[in-house]
């Protein structure tokens, strides 16, 4: 009986952690895969690549600005309810995007509802996988599962969109999407709340309105950097002013007794706060060059969307190959050496690619620097994640899920935009170079963020995850 049972609770859990995974995968798909689509798109849409690189960029930086409240929200309403709400706004997003007649509707639809869907839908994702396994090491093979499929999703996007757009039209991609939804949605219904939801939690909407605000701000900021410096300067100061004006909000209702939007508190844990900075530069690095070279492929080689998406096969395997053993790995080795060891790879990779494809001719110069930035994003992703999940106890799942989810999608807004933006400044050779360039130097931030990390004494394996989880979800 009591095997019966242990085989049942594996058998919900593998399919919960099934519509989990394909969430973050069709998200990461939904940042990428527009990225072989720009002529596409601005052929259909009579716009420009800059018109397709804002439409990316908006999509994640809706995500990033409203992941906070997101996660705050799955406090009060559920952590299921939140997640079901969020697909179906999602859904009613991709099929917009589908029948968009102009670039104002693609947004709305694939910017901000699809951006507000996710906010809504992702944080559950890692609360629901920190809850339910209960160790590091299990929880490791289970963020190995959802990142490898978010780090998939990302990676594969440009060839899937690829595909779909040379076979059909780009409009199908947003239909895939919408399919794929509809199969999260039949997973779902396994899904059991550990925690029951909480409707007496109040909700910082002022602290929402300028958290998102603010953000919105300073990465418009530097999309308008290469059309107007005047612009950039007064937005990214205006935008840093609302910041301001949120943690002055957010430290003076913790003085009252009042509840923020998100506790200061969470920002007194050193390991956790390195922890996001090395997630925040992954997905910089991610984001960052695969629209930068996505965009260079089409728009100055010349190559359609297929071909690109081909050439991006070669970090899909990378990617694939190291993210899947993460659990092995977790086993095996501190989780600040695999930070570290994935950002060595990752940055090795852009300077492989800046050397070969300056250098040559054929798109076989970049399938080395992109299988190492694959490699190394692989290793990586699994214990930044665990590492900051595993910093907290149940009862702040909600707020550092969603200031997770936040920090990494505003690392990939920023990536898209810097590198997008230095990119489309000028479609040469040279500006490519000084985008990946960029890159590399920020991948060296993050590396320097990894190694201040504490040192473990052994391996993760022995060690138990420190919150009580509930025994339903032994």
């Amino acid at each position: 009986m009591a095997e019966t049972a242990r085989s049942a609770r594996a058998t919900g859990h593998g399919r919960v952690l099934a519509a989990l995974a394909l969430a973050q995968f069709i998200c990461s798909f939904a940042g990428s895969n527009m990225n072989v689509m720009i002529n596409d798109i601005s052929e259909d849409l009579d716009t420009t690549v800059q018109g397709v690189q804002v439409a990316i960029t908006v999509f994640l930086l809706v995500m990033a600005a409203l992941m906070i409240p997101g996660g705050k929200l799955t406090d009060r309403y559920g952590r299921k309810r939140c997640f079901l709400t969020g697909l179906v706004i999602y859904a009613i997003g991709a099929l917009l995007s589908a029948a968009a007649p102009g670039l104002g509707v693609l947004i709305l639809g694939s910017s901000i509802l699809e951006g507000i869907g996710t906010a809504l839908l992702i944080p559950p994702v890692y609360i629901l996988t920190t809850l339910l396994y209960p160790n590091v090491t299990s929880r490791a093979r289970a963020f190995g599962v959802v990142m490898a499929l978010g780090g998939i999703g990302a990676a594969a996007g440009p060839l899937i969109g690829g595909l779909i757009t040379t076979a059909i039209s780009w409009r199908a991609a947003f239909v895939f999407q919408a399919l794929v939804i509809g199969v999260i949605v039949v997973l779902s219904r396994r899904i059991d709340d550990p925690l029951p939801p909480d409707p007496t939690r109040s909700f910082d909407t002022t602290g929402a309105v300028l958290s998102a605000v603010g953000l919105v701000l300073v990465v418009m900021g530097i999309l308008a950097a290469d059309n107007d410096i005047w612009l950039m300067t007064v937005l990214l100061a205006v935008g840093a002013l609302v910041l301001w004006w949120f943690f002055r909000s957010v430290r003076a209702k913790e003085a009252s007794g009042r509840e923020p939007l998100l506790s200061l508190r969470l920002f007194d844990n050193r390991t956790s706060n390195l922890g996001l900075v090395t997630q925040s530069t992954q997905w910089l690095l991610l984001m960052g060059t695969s629209f930068t070279v996505a965009a260079y492929l089409q728009v100055v080689r010349g190559y359609d969307a297929v071909q690109t998406g081909v050439v991006f096969t070669a970090a899909t395997l990378g990617l694939l190959a190291t993210s899947l053993s993460a659990e092995r790995l977790a086993r095996r080795h501190p989780q600040r050496t695999l930070i570290m060891a994935g950002f060595a790879f990752a940055i090795a990779g852009v300077v492989v690619l800046i050397i070969l494809v300056g250098s040559f001719a054929t798109a076989w110069a970049f399938v080395p620097g992109l299988l190492l930035i694959g490699l190394g994003l692989g290793v990586m992703l699994t214990p930044s994640v665990n590492v900051v999940q595993s910093s907290f106890p149940e009862e702040q799942q909600g707020e550092i899920s969603g200031l997770s989810r936040s920090v990494s999608n505003l690392g990939s807004s920023f990536g898209t935009a810097i590198a997008g933006t230095i990119l489309v400044a000028g479609l040469t050779k040279g500006a490519y170079a000084a985008a990946m360039i960029t890159l590399a130097v920020i991948g060296l931030g993050g590396l320097a963020a990894a190694a201040l990390l504490p040192r473990e004494s052994r391996p993760a394996k022995t060690r138990a995850f420190r919150i009580k989880t509930p025994r339903s979800t032994q």
